[in-house]
């Protein structure tokens, strides 16, 4: 949740506590344990300063750090498939992506696009078609050997727009393919 008076994003859910990532650094409490995430790891890869936000909200909204995670966006005819993976080896981070995923697939269902909201800090385009017509969509996770897709599917072209424009997006704003 956007807390205008404080210029912070809170995000309660999870177990995950977030304070004070919209400035770029933030406290986190993930299964119990408390870290803090910095910027220095983006910086010395060169990454922007908003991309290294971004980065950030992400590894707290998605529970897996996203430097070391490798996301793609894919178009397909019907609608298309995310995909987030990483080391193999990495068993608790894969959990980690899994679970994220099948989240991802029940609220999208839903209508409810928060999680998007809150990596990007902005409604993402095509969330609000994709929410005003989940009933012509599917949502479907498959399992990974690094983590994990999920697939969505429709046959209404007014929700295929919004499906590719919601992945363009992503696609851009995660330097992804």
């Amino acid at each position: 949740m956007w807390d205008a008076m404080s210029g912070s994003v809170r995000l309660a859910r999870r177990g995950v506590c977030a304070v004070g990532v919209a400035l770029g650094v933030g406290a986190a409490t993930v299964g119990g344990q408390e870290s803090v995430m910095h910027h220095e790891h983006a910086a010395s890869n060169g990454a922007d300063t908003a991309f290294a936000r971004m980065q950030s909200r992400g590894a707290h909204v998605m529970g897996v750090d996203q430097y070391t995670s490798t996301h793609h966006f894919v178009d397909l005819p019907d609608g298309g498939r995310i995909e987030l993976q990483r080391d193999p080896h990495d068993t608790a981070g894969v959990a980690m992506i899994r679970q994220h995923l099948h989240h991802i697939a029940r609220a999208f269902k839903a209508g409810d696009f928060a999680d998007p909201m809150l990596v990007h800090l902005q409604e993402v385009p095509g969330t609000t078609t994709m929410a005003a017509k989940r009933d012509v969509i599917s949502y479907s996770v498959t399992d990974l050997p690094g983590g994990g897709a999920v697939r969505i599917a429709t046959r209404d072209t007014a929700a295929l727009r919004a499906v590719r424009t919601f992945l363009a997006f992503q696609r851009r704003e995660h330097r992804a393919n």
